[in-house]
Formats: structure tokens, sequence, C-alpha cells
């Protein structure tokens, strides 16, 4: 099942709007998104496969991590994961009369 997991690391200063760009083309692969100019952190949406919610957490936190990996952005720790899978995403279209 595909999941979309929203990350969020939070940090000791501002997060600028040239990191945020960075984190961007870091996380487009994966089907991200990047959030966090002008907050004390960043954040990312990306989509993965897998079982459950919690092994889509897990495997977003690795791509995560190798995707900052690859960069000059600071590592600071993830604080909060949310996790929606696919069909809960669409479930409201569902209910529209």
């Amino acid at each position: 099942m595909r999941y979309s997991v929203s990350l969020q690391a939070e940090g000791d200063r501002e997060f600028t709007l040239e990191e945020t760009v960075e984190l961007a083309d870091a996380v487009a692969p994966l089907d991200g998104i990047a959030s966090g100019m002008g907050t004390m952190g960043y954040g990312a949406q990306i989509v993965v496969e897998a079982d459950n919610p919690d092994a889509a957490v897990e495997i977003a936190l690795e791509h995560f991590t190798a995707a900052l990996a690859g960069t000059k952005l600071p590592e600071w720790p993830v604080v909060r994961a949310e996790c929606l899978a696919e069909d809960e995403d669409y479930a409201d279209l569902d209910e529209i009369p």
C-alpha cells in the first residue's frame, strides 16, 4: 500500500529559503515536498510503499535520512512523523453527494 508520510525536524535556528530549496531538491525523487522556510525546523512529505503505517514511517525515515546525507543541511532530530494511507486520503472523495 502507498503511504504519504510527513516528517518534521526541529533545530536551533531559523531555516532559510535556500535550505528549503535544497531540501526540496533532495526529496523530489521520493515524490516529496519540503517545508520549513522561516521556521525553527524543516519537514518533508514523502510517498512510500509499505505493508502498514509503522513500516511506512520506518521506511520514510530511512529515505529521508539518506536524502539529507547528500546535502549540506543541518542534521536536526525528527520530532514528529504522521502517516496517511492513500486509501484514507481519498476516502473523503467517496462521500461527495
